[in-house]
């Protein structure tokens, strides 16, 4: 029997997944080459837009995210919910620590080019709703928590981006001396760019397990149909990768030095927002998969709705447009990269943890009994018990401790001394 757990965890992976570098790569050179090759294509493009977002990329998105939230147990997300440590941790990065930092690597870096600067405080100031959910997907985080995360940023969204636009924009450089600026939006817009990025894909998300579970079971969902819809994720974001770099590769060719200014802080930013979400998680003993989300949804950034919003108030030749747009340039390939790194940093929770059992997200069906002792994907206490299933919706029960346990079980860790071995109740009289 082949030992998975000394096999590197890129090793596991299937080939596309595996190889996604050289297919993001070669979606980059194929869009630079069709912007500059074909005449025209940048205006015919544009000539159709979602909410101030090309057609082809608003569809390239819709599609990305389908797959990753019909692979969402709706019926789970009161584990996210209830996690604390979780959403105070998430909501802390993403509407206080995240634009502070943008601000302040902005300003640092940027301080000769007011253009550039504005547009990467709007880039911060814009939380992902999008991405993050197929770069989670990809480095095994949880999916649940995800979907929460990512809603609650929706919802913070909506209220308070104008509101931190204008502190940030200009009443804190107005407190600092600095010049000041400002963004021309409405809740209204914000709303609109929520309602179709992640609202679509959630609705369309939640339908299609609720009715394929209803008309087949879970087991044929889980087995057979989510393998066949999972591929499309990886489509639809090559697919937005090419249509991205051929709709800006004028600008990218043109502004070079531009560019790579706008590039280092950027490099800076999700560098630091991934690292400090990931210790974070860490520390709080989150586990793997929550350390994951709250680390990927830390460091992205909704560049649909800053790219919306720097054309909207500075026009589309702006350098505040130029920003937006190279955000998810720089974003694409990084956060591709800290994805191999979230995994090959997985073994390291496996080695710590003194116990790997089965989880309530295991269960195969939504009548399967949960074994009191597993733990909730929060807890890192090692259980008391674990279920060994013999149906989807059965399991047996066996003690940790007991002389049954098979070898490949991890052993249960030294027994606490003293505890008694006999009866305690005082003999009759």
């Amino acid at each position: 029997m082949t030992d998975t757990a000394t096999t590197p965890v890129v090793g596991r992976l299937s080939a596309l997944d595996r190889l996604l570098p050289v297919w993001i790569g070669a979606a980059m050179a194929a869009g630079l080459l069709l912007g500059r090759g074909v005449p025209g294509l940048n205006n015919a493009l544009e000539q159709v837009q979602i909410d101030g977002i090309s057609l082809p990329i608003a569809l390239g998105l819709l599609i990305m995210m389908y797959p990753p939230l019909a692979k969402v147990r709706y019926d789970r997300l009161n584990t996210v919910t209830g996690d604390r440590k979780l959403l105070t941790s998430s909501l802390a990065l993403n509407w206080l620590i995240g634009p502070a930092l943008m601000f302040a690597l902005a300003w640092l870096l940027l301080p000769d080019l007011p253009e550039y600067r504005t547009g990467l405080i709007i880039v911060g100031l814009a939380r992902c709703i999008a991405m993050v959910i197929i770069w989670n997907d990809l480095a095994g985080g949880d999916r649940e928590a995800a979907a929460v995360l990512v809603a609650l940023n929706a919802v913070f969204q909506v209220l308070m981006f104008a509101v931190l636009g204008w502190f940030y924009l200009s009443v804190l450089p107005g407190w600092l001396g600095l010049p000041q600026t400002g963004i021309d939006t409405s809740p209204w817009q914000i709303a609109k760019s929520v309602l179709i990025f992640l609202g679509i894909p959630l609705a369309a998300g939640y339908l299609t397990r609720q009715l394929g579970e209803r008309a087949k079971g879970r087991t044929w969902y889980e087995t057979r149909f989510l393998p066949r819809i999972g591929p499309a994720a990886l489509y639809g974001l090559l697919f937005t990768v090419v249509i991205l770099f051929a709709l800006q590769g004028d600008q990218i060719a043109n502004r070079p030095g531009g560019v790579a200014r706008i590039a280092l802080p950027l490099l800076a930013y999700f560098a630091i927002m991934w690292g400090g979400g990931y210790a974070l998680g860490a520390a709080l003993g989150l586990g793997y998969q929550r350390t994951t989300t709250l680390a990927f949804t830390a460091a992205g950034n909704n560049f649909e709705l800053a790219i919306a919003v720097a054309i909207a108030t500075y026009g589309a030749a702006s350098g505040q447009a130029l920003a937006g747009v190279v955000g998810p340039l720089i974003e694409v390939p990084v956060l591709v990269a800290l994805v191999y790194v979230s995994l090959a940093m997985r073994k390291r929770f496996h080695t710590n943890a003194s116990q790997i059992v089965r989880t309530t997200a295991d269960i195969s069906e939504p009548g399967a009994r949960e074994c009191p002792g597993t733990p909730r994907p929060e807890i890192s206490n090692p259980p008391c018990c674990f279920c060994a299933p013999t149906t989807p919706a059965a399991h047996k029960w066996r003690s940790v401790t007991s002389p049954t346990t098979p070898a490949t079980m991890p052993s249960p860790g030294p027994v606490a001394p003293n505890l008694p071995t006999k009866s305690t109740r005082p003999p009759s009289r």
